[in-house]
């Protein structure tokens, strides 16, 4: 069970902002200056603003910014855990006064990432070849890919399984699956489980150097579409076993039912044209969620935006669902937020969450005259779904990586 949830993103601090942005079909990619892209062939990006208020947590100040993002979408997650996502903001104060669950050797954390604190690692090295430079041993601290997940366990006092899965962009649906596997084992009561990342010059850098990056804010499953928009932030989900939730008197946001991956074993970055193994990622997630094709209501897709990769998804869907592919409604959160690369599946597991507990799909922006490919893309106001039941959510990464979840709403 999903019960609760947390998110840093382009839109801003909090689910809040996150549900806002995804229901004005606006897109939170624009101009940024986490650092200096004057030389680089694109200038846009989903930056995460300043925040409000910063969660109060020791030595904030220090952290880097992706342990920043990974550690405020779990405290925002954990105070949440008791709350329904129709709660008034009286609700959520009188949630938050309230203390979270006691944490343990019984808790653990498991958690997606491509980036760590790349983004110090840099500003270190910058500051190492300049003359004038003064480089501080700190900015090193987070440089492993494990440190966002290993932020959150020292904030929290979690002492439990701490795993951090890196395989490109569909590092944080690999750790969410993984999550699921260890609440229903036994090895966990709860799992925090999602992923965090942040932009910096090299990621910004490569993507550009492949031609992979629009120049304007991306445009998924159009035929126009140029490219991916780069994005940071951190989501964050709690997972608990349905009776312990029921005992506490808690209610379920959602159902994480399944999960299933694959390789294409292929290419370093293309992926595979026909979509083969990534609709062999999709059946798994079927089976180990015990349901059918025709189960699904909607699908949260990868839906970057390149040519390629929206192709092969499409074509993915295609071999699973048949005719039934261009019919079922599809999510692009990646045209509100930007590619959140390893943390990319979490913010979207997050979007899926929301749609399932308040029914409704979330519109992406689509210019006057911009066609789109044959999906049914959700598009320019939210679409009111009180029928969905159960979701598809889908991450593609480099390596030939492929991963898919399934959600259920929550029904007592």
């Amino acid at each position: 069970m999903v019960t609760g949830l947390g998110v840093v993103s382009a839109a801003g601090w909090g689910v809040d902002a996150l549900r806002t942005a995804l229901r004005s079909g606006r897109t939170a990619i624009g101009p940024f200056d986490v650092f200096d892209h004057t030389r680089q062939r694109t200038h846009v990006a989903g930056e995460v603003p300043p925040p409000t208020h910063p969660p109060d947590v020791p030595g904030w100040s220090r952290l880097a910014r992706s342990d920043r993002f990974a550690i405020a979408a779990a405290v925002e997650a954990l105070e949440r855990r008791n709350l329904s996502y129709a709660a008034t903001d009286a609700a959520d104060d009188a949630g938050k006064a309230a203390s979270p669950h006691s944490l343990s050797s019984r808790v653990g954390v498991y958690f997606g990432s491509s980036t760590g604190g790349l983004l110090e690692t840099e500003q270190y090295y910058d500051a190492l070849v300049d003359p004038q430079g003064t480089p501080r041993r700190a900015w090193l601290a987070s440089h492993h890919l494990s440190a966002p997940a290993e932020s959150v366990a020292r904030a929290l006092g979690i002492s439990g399984p701490v795993e951090t899965i890196s395989s490109a962009c569909a590092s944080a649906t690999l750790a969410i699956a993984q999550a699921l596997d260890a609440v229903a084992s036994g090895e966990v009561d709860i799992a925090l489980t999602g992923g965090a990342d942040c932009l910096a010059t090299t990621t910004y850098t490569g993507f550009n150097a492949l031609r992979s990056v629009d120049e304007a804010p991306c445009r998924p499953f159009r035929e126009g579409r140029a490219g991916l928009s780069l994005g940071e932030g951190a989501a964050v989900l709690v997972l608990e076993r349905e009776q312990d939730v029921l005992a506490r008197g808690g209610t379920p946001l959602a159902v994480l039912l399944g999960g299933g991956s694959t390789c294409d074993a292929a290419h370093m970055t293309a992926p595979h044209a026909a979509g083969e193994w990534a609709a062999a990622a999709i059946e798994a997630a079927l089976v180990d969620a015990g349901l059918t094709t025709t189960d699904i209501d909607y699908v949260n897709a990868h839906g970057t935006g390149t040519p390629l990769n929206d192709a092969a998804e499409q074509a993915a869907l295609a071999r699973v669902f048949g005719d039934r592919s261009s019919a079922i409604p599809i999510e692009a959160t990646k045209a509100i937020v930007g590619h959140l690369l390893g943390a990319a599946g979490a913010v979207e597991a997050a979007a899926v969450v929301l749609a399932l507990a308040e029914g409704v799909l979330h519109p992406v922006p689509v210019a006057d005259g911009d066609r789109t490919l044959a999906v049914d893309l959700v598009e320019r106001a939210p679409r009111p779904a009180s029928h969905l039941r159960t979701a598809l959510s889908v991450s593609l990464g480099f390596g030939g990586a492929n991963a898919a979840i399934v959600l259920g709403r929550w029904s007592a």
